[in-house]
């Protein structure tokens, strides 16, 4: 499923234009990825939470040459699925 899928659907079920449902799904979007951005978790019952971890900097190894190199701290997005999301894919 895309983006536009996504869109049709939600024009459908809601009984609204393509264009209201874009703005509403892209609205929705764009409030996860601000609030995942300030570090908060996101969680939508039923469905899972998104959660922002931070990974410290580590030393790794260039699997061609072998020589150590610094790998960059970096933040991660994970994602738990809930109980419903799990019980609808078994």
């Amino acid at each position: 499923m895309r983006k536009s899928d996504l869109v049709s659907a939600v024009a459908d079920i809601a009984d609204i234009s393509l264009h209201d449902a874009d703005n509403a799904v892209s609205s929705m979007f764009e409030h996860i990825t601000d609030a995942l951005a300030r570090g908060e978790t996101v969680s939508l019952v039923g469905f899972g939470s998104f959660v922002v971890k931070h990974r410290a900097a580590r030393k790794g190894r260039n699997p061609k040459t072998g020589d150590e190199i610094e790998i960059a701290a970096s933040n991660q997005l994970q994602f738990k699925p809930g109980k419903f999301l799990k019980d609808s894919l078994n």
